[in-house]
């Protein structure tokens, strides 16, 4: 007989769990206090522990905490209002199986939870998890930062709640929301795509909401917006960031409401749909800089996912090379030497770039040779200026270092400008944002030093703000270094 603890200081949802899971044949102890917990985990081995976030002494997340070092075999679910959503993914982050909002409105869907969390069916759970992944071409390979990312989407997948996914481009943003949808409970439902950053800002508005007749001309007749056609289903709104001051209004009407007005329509129509949104630029950071609404990014921002650049699971690339090259049906393969050129370069593209460059090499070498050697592979993969850790790469450590990357960095762009060659516009984007870095990191250094790490002086002599200072320390790596 499995035993379950419940902690919550109300009352009558100790007393409701009692009846509903002694009914069922379970155990149950009740707490109403992080003290009562302490004493009862003392007492007694427990199978499940239900935790509510909120309590009068202490939070759900350092009673799950205690949980995990007490009896680390013992599932955890957290019970949270929709205003602590956010801590209950958190809670999932630290090892909770899952949370539930209260109140209770689906007690069929509670009892399915705890029984399929006290059977053996975990393992089960995370095949079915992998397989959707697999199917769906969202690789996770031996990266624990993605297995985490996976699992967590997995978990709150099921919930009604918006989420926010975050990457740099071609890192795989829509096929991770895919995977959300497809293990989500609309996933018979529609799932569409609209890139924010693809279309003018007039247009975006009609796509979003649709329009009526004779809203503007070339209107011959009404149009359904995405909006509508994903009724029940998943809206994916990429490059979120993208769109207008004017758009995000909206958009933040249709959130709050679940209403929206066709373009050049008096009608207000509603709409169930969930939304992912997703962004290759830090939102909270647009929102300092006033592009971005943040009662908006409130709104989307209910769970962010984060993935990782591939540069930073380069465990996977040979994983990935292989799921491409049976995409691309090829018996072909890589040979060592290729792979680690491969493994040094930075990959501005991420998995998206990766693609491009298998198919590449594969176009080339096929009815040439069965292993592609690196002379297969983009001049670029090859050539020391590209690669990861070089000197033009890492941190600038003096002032003429800095000039001679300047010097370089504006040849070498020069160059990219005046060659006749196909030019990668990822990688020179990327290598803007990297002269961005090395550009503030070498002032704030060089200030730094001169003020003898004042601060505040230094902050004076750049003409910006202490709390900027602090904000760029952290976000350029500065502040490990002084």
């Amino acid at each position: 007989m499995s035993t379950i603890l419940v902690i919550d200081d109300e009352r009558e949802v100790g007393t409701f769990f009692r009846h509903f899971l002694e009914e069922k044949g379970y155990s149950v102890k009740i707490g109403l206090s992080g003290k009562d917990f302490s004493q009862l985990i003392k007492q007694h081995r427990f199978d499940l522990a239900l935790i509510d976030v909120k309590l009068p002494d202490t939070n759900g997340l350092e009673l799950l905490r205690q949980l995990k070092l007490s009896i680390p075999s013992c599932k955890a679910v957290v019970m949270t209002g929709y205003s602590t959503v956010k801590t209950a993914v958190e809670a999932i982050k630290y090892g909770a199986s899952d949370y539930v909002e209260k109140p209770f409105d689906d007690i069929d869907q509670l009892e399915q939870l705890i029984d399929g969390l006290l059977r053996s069916g975990a393992t089960s759970a995370q095949s079915d998890m992998y397989k959707l992944a697999d199917t769906l071409g969202f690789i996770v390979g031996m990266n624990k930062e993605m297995n985490d990312l996976l699992k967590l989407a997995y978990k709150i997948a099921k919930k009604n709640v918006n989420v926010l996914i975050e990457g740099e481009t071609g890192t795989g943003k829509e096929v991770l929301a895919h995977f959300i949808h497809s293990a989500s409970m609309r996933y018979d439902q529609p799932f569409i795509g609209m890139n924010c950053g693809a279309v003018s800002e007039t247009l975006l508005e009609s796509e979003l909401f649709g329009y009526e007749k004779g809203a503007f001309t070339g209107a011959v007749k009404e149009k359904k917006g995405i909006f509508e056609i994903a009724h029940r289903g998943t809206l994916f709104l990429d490059e979120i960031g993208e769109a207008s001051l004017a758009t995000q209004v909206k958009l933040l009407r249709v959130l709050e409401t679940g209403e929206y007005m066709r373009v050049g329509g008096e009608t207000v129509r509603k709409t169930n749909t969930r939304i992912i949104a997703a962004s290759h630029v830090n939102l909270a950071k647009a929102v300092e800089e006033k592009t971005f609404r943040e009662d908006l990014l409130y709104r989307l921002d209910v769970v962010k996912l984060t993935i990782p650049p591939l540069r930073e699971r380069l465990e996977d690339l040979p994983l990935l090379i292989d799921y491409f090259l049976k995409k691309l049906n090829s018996s072909l393969s890589f040979s060592e030497e290729s792979i680690a050129y491969m493994k040094q370069y930075h990959w501005p593209g991420n998995v998206r770039e990766l693609f491009n460059v298998v198919k590449r090499a594969v176009t080339l070498a096929e009815g040439e040779t069965s292993v592609i050697p690196p002379s297969y592979l983009p001049e670029k993969l090859k050539s020391l200026r590209y690669q990861r850790g070089t000197v033009e790469s890492q941190v600038v450590k003096n002032e003429m270092d800095f000039e001679t990357y300047v010097q370089w960095w504006t040849n070498h762009i020069l160059n990219m400008w005046k060659s006749d060659e196909n030019v990668d516009l990822e990688y020179v984007l990327a290598s803007v944002k990297e002269m961005e870095m090395e550009v503030s990191r070498s002032f704030i250094m060089k200030t730094l030093k001169e003020t003898i790490g004042n601060r505040k002086e230094a902050a004076k002599r750049l003409n910006i703000t202490v709390r900027k200072l602090r904000y760029l320390l952290k976000e350029k790596g500065v502040d490990s270094k002084v």
